[in-house]
């Protein structure tokens, strides 16, 4: 049976403010045992493969675009209510900082990050958040990272040591973030292979790059596109965006194009156009800003950022051929 969120989250008590340990002792049987390790996979991939993979066909597009829609509900109400709520926009950007603080500092990778903030806002949406429970939002921010980084990463530090790089001004025993990581995986209908503007970025791309560019140029683009999208999710004007609309106006942008060539006119059949402009306004002009985010240095410039940037669409797409990785929590 689903947990109640409001029951679950009154029991989350934190005693003391500064470097408090938060404990559980009543929760045997309330969530399914996550101590069980598994195995490492290890990703070995060659460089030059992973460019030769082939991108999304048409097919597979247009139904990540119909995905999105699906998991895009919501998030127009919840971005007024991040502009109504002054207290609620501040504790977003402090779990959005602290999660970018902590993946910078454990150079996880960029899905990682984009999947934790997509939690976050998902399960802000829904969920009213008590003034009177300051330590709630810094729960909510360690959960959404721990679950992020299930996703994308093959290995992840102990709780306790994420919370200590990240500065944290309340600290919560692995158990209790088991424990928070139910209440947002019920929350969230179980729903966390997210469509993200990753899963179009390179397709998008390959539709509007000039054809004589080298295969250099391609990698030098995935990987500023990348970055860039990663630099937007600390605000909140991209909320109103779908993915697809997102990665159209990145890909746009990067490839330095102009919005009305005839060149791009096949992207809009993923995103509708006036709806790129709009998000292509704001990405000119939070670029430089963008670049400058702590969260964007986390991605190297080496072949190794350049691999993990092409490989993200295969990770939270469908597709029978995407080259995935399934990590676990120590």
């Amino acid at each position: 049976m689903t947990p109640n969120v409001d029951l679950v989250v009154s029991s989350l008590l934190c005693a003391e403010e500064n470097d408090a340990i938060c404990d559980f002792d009543d929760d045997d049987g309330f969530v399914d045992d996550y101590e069980n390790k598994n195995k490492n996979e290890n990703l070995v991939m060659d460089l030059e493969s992973v460019f030769n993979l082939p991108l999304q066909n048409e097919e597979g597009l247009t139904l990540l675009t119909l995905k999105q829609s699906e998991q895009f509900v919501g998030f127009v109400d919840y971005l007024h209510k991040l502009k109504d709520q002054s207290f609620l926009l501040v504790a977003r950007q402090q779990a959005v900082d602290w999660i970018s603080k902590v993946h910078t500092h454990f150079s996880f990778g960029p899905l990682c990050a984009y999947l934790s903030v997509n939690y976050l806002d998902r399960f802000l949406a829904v969920y009213e958040l008590p003034k009177d429970k300051p330590w709630m939002i810094q729960l909510l921010a360690v959960t959404c990272l721990s679950l992020g980084g299930k996703m994308d990463e093959t290995e992840m530090p102990l709780i306790l040591d994420m919370q200590e790089a990240g500065g944290s001004r309340f600290v919560f025993e692995a158990k209790t973030i088991q424990r928070m990581e139910l209440v947002v995986l019920s929350t969230l209908d179980w729903r966390m292979k997210s469509v993200t503007p990753f899963s179009f970025i390179d397709s998008f791309i390959a539709k509007i790059n000039d054809k004589s560019q080298s295969q250099m140029s391609s990698r030098s683009l995935i990987l500023k596109s990348t970055q860039l999208i990663l630099g937007l999710i600390k605000g909140i004007d991209f909320l109103e965006f779908q993915p697809s609309e997102i990665a159209s106006a990145v890909a746009i942008y990067v490839v330095g194009i102009e919005v009305e060539n005839t060149q791009i006119s096949s992207i809009f059949e993923y995103a509708k156009k006036e709806r790129v402009i709009k998000c292509m306004e704001l990405v000119t002009k939070n670029c430089t800003m963008s670049f400058g985010s702590g969260i964007l240095r986390s991605l190297p410039e080496s072949p190794i950022g350049v691999l993990d940037a092409a490989i993200l669409r295969y990770k939270n797409d469908d597709s029978p051929t995407c080259a995935k990785r399934r990590r676990t929590q120590h």
